[in-house]
């Protein structure tokens, strides 16, 4: 891949990493873990156990959905530091620029991705 393909994926990337980084501070109002803030926010409420261990598995489930995409992108940023990026990690063939555009964080191509799933 090319440097000027790369410095696309680049900046999509960072903006995708920001975004992120931007949305998890405003659910959790802060910096704080999102445990901490489900523990602060259901540690007052008056609903049932029922309801409030359905809310924080819900919130625990956003958390991990989060860090996971996260996660995701610094793996990507990572592999256009190392000169990877754009390559399969199981088979090395180049992905189609068309996966990378619509999801630039993708680390597979679709043959590889779909064995893993």
């Amino acid at each position: 891949m090319n440097t000027q393909n790369t410095t696309t994926f680049k900046e999509q990337l960072l903006a995708q990493r920001a975004s992120l980084l931007e949305q998890r501070n405003n659910l959790r109002g802060g910096d704080v873990g999102r445990a901490q803030a489900s523990a602060e926010h259901f540690e007052r409420v008056q609903d049932s156990d029922a309801q409030v261990n359905t809310a924080r598995d819900l919130e625990f489930a956003l958390d991990e959905h989060e860090t996971t995409e996260l996660n995701l992108v610094e793996a990507a940023l990572a592999r256009i530091e190392a000169g990877t990026y754009g390559q399969c990690i199981d088979c090395g063939i180049q992905i189609p620029a068309a996966r990378l555009h619509a999801a630039p964080e993708a680390m597979r191509c679709i043959a590889c991705q779909e064995k893993v799933e």
